[in-house]
């Protein structure tokens, strides 16, 4: 595979924080063997190490960065990744205490925290990593009657019912098919559904099986957003210091995936599975970051009123109820 040029990539992961120089800070009273969830924030001695349990998701290239995080972390921080199969689960997972932190999708964090569970966003983890595809067709009219697999409860799923409402149409106009992200490629090439609006990978799969861009799926208000790194309200209580280190590993992280590709995306192939042409394609098509600008926070406030609008939830939540910007550079 042709290496992608460093203006290819730093212009692709244009969104990326600046390099964060990250400061040692007091780590949390602990063992040399502490969890997070055990770690207090009395001003120990940094030569002590707390294990962070990390959750993402399975085959999915913009959900890879916590695999690197060792590679990049603060003094006083080492990472075991977790990988659970939906982005409900892992917010599950938080709230449970199973895991300290997840790179998960916005969307069902924000539905979390509209049922009053203790969730907050700390850093933006990647934008896009969504598809809109189809068999040749230019616009949602052509689908009409039509099978069109969603992601339940996604920003994807978002997008296409603002999609929709903008051609003068409704969600009835079609027949709106939940299928599990690993399937919905397969599901798509076998001609069981006759779009999808999805996620990377099995956007850039059906792209090389000859499926075609229906509508722009980002052309909505609420954008690109897509995922960024959660954890509890309880944690950035009681350990700050904790989540500002974690927050400043993840931040570098992406600094070096976009000047690095070729170092990485053999080990993402193995870690996940798969050709590795198809995962570059699909690098082509979502912007790791880790900022909480203003204007990301206000594609957050446009995704959970959307999300209110349609039903997903009952009551929007406002930025500073999704959001904590202390921590992100």
């Amino acid at each position: 595979m042709r290496p992608l040029s460093h203006r290819t990539i730093a212009h692709r992961l244009a969104g990326t924080a600046a390099l964060v120089t990250a400061a040692v800070l007091a780590l949390a009273g602990c063992s040399g063997s502490s969890s997070a969830a055990d770690a207090s924030s009395d001003g120990s001695s940094s030569e002590e190490t707390v294990t962070v349990k990390i959750g993402t998701l399975r085959g999915q290239p913009h959900f890879y960065q916590p695999f690197l995080y060792n590679d990049h972390a603060v003094d006083g921080v080492e990472f075991e990744v977790v990988t659970l199969d939906t982005t409900p689960a892992l917010s599950d997972a938080l709230v449970s205490g199973s895991i300290d932190f997840a790179i998960s999708g916005v969307t069902p964090t924000i539905a979390s925290i509209s049922q009053d569970r203790d969730l907050k966003v700390v850093a933006s983890a990647a934008d896009g990593g969504s598809g809109f595809i189809g068999n040749g067709e230019s616009s949602l009219d052509e689908l009409v009657g039509e099978k069109i697999g969603i992601v339940q409860g996604s920003a994807q799923e978002v997008a296409l019912r603002l999609l929709i409402e903008d051609a003068g149409l409704t969600p009835e106009d079609f027949e709106l098919t939940v299928i599990p992200v690993p399937e919905m490629a397969s599901a798509f090439s076998a001609g069981d559904i006759a779009a999808f609006m999805g996620v990377e990978i099995g956007v850039s799969i059906a792209k090389a099986n000859g499926g075609t861009q229906v509508v722009d799926p980002y052309s909505t208000p609420i954008g690109k957003v897509n995922i960024g790194l959660i954890t509890t309200g309880a944690l950035i209580e009681e350990n700050p210091e904790l989540v500002q280190k974690v927050v400043d590993t993840h931040a570098a992280t992406p600094e070096y995936m976009a000047d690095n590709i070729d170092e990485w995306l053999p080990g993402m192939v193995e870690e996940f599975g798969g050709d590795e042409d198809v995962f570059a394609s699909a690098l082509e098509n979502f912007w790791l970051r880790s900022d909480l600008s203003d204007e990301y926070v206000g594609q957050l406030e446009a995704l959970a009123s959307a999300m209110a609008d349609i039903g997903l939830i009952t009551d929007a939540p406002t930025g500073d109820d999704i959001v904590d910007t202390t921590f992100a550079p």
